[in-house]
């Protein structure tokens, strides 16, 4: 797919095309926010006193893909990738830079999270479980949440892309 393309969700199909219609649009969202950003730029703090960036915010989503596709649907005891000696169970981190945090390195990272999200979520139905603190959560819950995921932290991306070079409406 070309960056400057964006899937479009399905305006009449099942739930399952519905969803991943939405997840796969909201990545592609995350993607054009990011394009043509060269290093200090991918690492330009939104305000003071703020460190968000969206290297940091890439860094944060492939976690995210990997903790919620990985650890909790097929149960891989797969470490943290920023932050190997934090707690897998934990929060999401990712979003704290180290000083030689490439964005092009984050969005590598983040892609093959998204392709080993995709391989996971293939082979199972939305009924089907994986556990969350003990619990079990459907695919179904994790798409709607992913999405919700993305929908937030594009909203941080519009916001420090503005700042970065002005760029709106990507």
């Amino acid at each position: 797919m070309d960056i400057a393309e964006r899937p479009i969700p399905p305006f009449n199909a099942d739930e399952r095309a519905t969803l991943e219609g939405w997840l796969e649009f909201h990545r592609a969202t995350l993607a054009r926010k990011c394009a043509g950003l060269d290093d200090l730029q991918g690492a330009t703090a939104a305000v003071p006193p703020s460190a968000f960036t969206l290297t940091g915010l890439v860094q944060h989503m492939a976690e995210v893909e990997r903790n919620w596709f990985r650890r909790v649907l097929a149960g891989e005891r797969a470490a943290p990738i920023y932050d190997p000696a934090a707690d897998p169970d934990g929060p999401d981190g990712g979003f704290a830079l180290a000083a030689d945090a490439a964005i092009s390195t984050a969005i590598a990272t983040w892609q093959n999270e998204i392709a080993v999200a995709r391989q996971l979520c293939a082979a199972r139905a939305l009924h089907d479980t994986g556990r969350f603190h003990g619990r079990p959560v459907s695919l179904r819950w994790i798409y709607v949440h992913m999405i919700e995921e993305y929908a937030r932290h594009n909203g941080h991306a519009d916001l420090l892309r503005e700042r970065i070079d002005g760029s709106t409406g990507l």
